[in-house]
């Protein structure tokens, strides 16, 4: 998940960018908002800080949301009754006071991102068909037979096929945010799942990281 943070303190920044990739999450530092408004086009969600060197932040979130829907996270000081009305009124998803907990804004980030509507509820991969609104995942036509978790697992890890999904970003996505259940949890449900995938899809582990999706040929040894 691609996450654009707009501010302008390099002491803030610095802290939420390292902090917030432990949590799974890309993350994109612009420190102003001029810069910001740009990132944002290529944003999953948006962090603005309202007080920025050139433009103010309640004009950063107007802009934004004039040409996205993009979910826009508030981070600021200000937190005045005034300035959280407004900035809410202007389009924004959430507005967090500082300081905050980096563990809050993690989960603060996904369950506004949950809140909104994905572009396309089908994916399709190396023969594979996800759709999110039946709950369904087939194969050439033919059910994979997965439960409830297993279709969640799939589901994520074919979002971006080839890209490592740390384990973090799969319990908070799939289990939950604060999810402190068994570590073997995710374990267990991708070697169920491997079962369940035809032999050219693969679920590859990065020890220490976490899990990828990847086609591979048919004749590959």
């Amino acid at each position: 998940m691609r996450v654009v943070l707009i501010e302008d303190d390099p002491s803030m920044a610095q802290p939420l960018v390292e902090g917030l990739a432990r949590h799974g999450f890309e993350v994109q530092w612009a420190n102003t908002g001029t810069q910001g408004i740009e990132d944002a086009r290529a944003a999953d969600v948006v962090l603005l800080d309202l007080g920025l060197p050139d433009i103010d932040g309640l004009e950063v979130c107007k802009a934004i949301r004039q040409r996205s829907e993009v979910p826009i996270l508030i981070v600021s000081a200000r937190g005045q009754e005034s300035d959280r009305v407004q900035g809410l009124e202007l389009g924004a998803d959430d507005y967090i006071v500082k300081p905050f907990s980096l563990r809050e804004l993690a989960a603060r980030i996904r369950a506004n991102v949950r809140r909104r509507p994905a572009a396309n509820e089908t994916m399709a991969f190396g023969g594979i068909t996800i759709d999110r609104d039946q709950h369904s995942a087939t194969h050439d036509g033919t059910e994979l037979g997965l439960t409830p978790k297993e279709f969640d697992l799939l589901a994520v890890l074919a979002e971006e096929p080839g890209r490592v999904v740390p384990r973090t970003e799969l319990y908070a996505r799939i289990w939950d945010p604060v999810w402190v259940g068994s570590g073997k949890s995710l374990d267990v449900h991708v070697t169920t799942l491997r079962k369940k995938l035809p032999p050219t899809i693969v679920i590859e582990a990065i020890r220490g990281v976490g899990y990828r999706l990847v086609e591979q040929s048919a004749t590959s040894d």
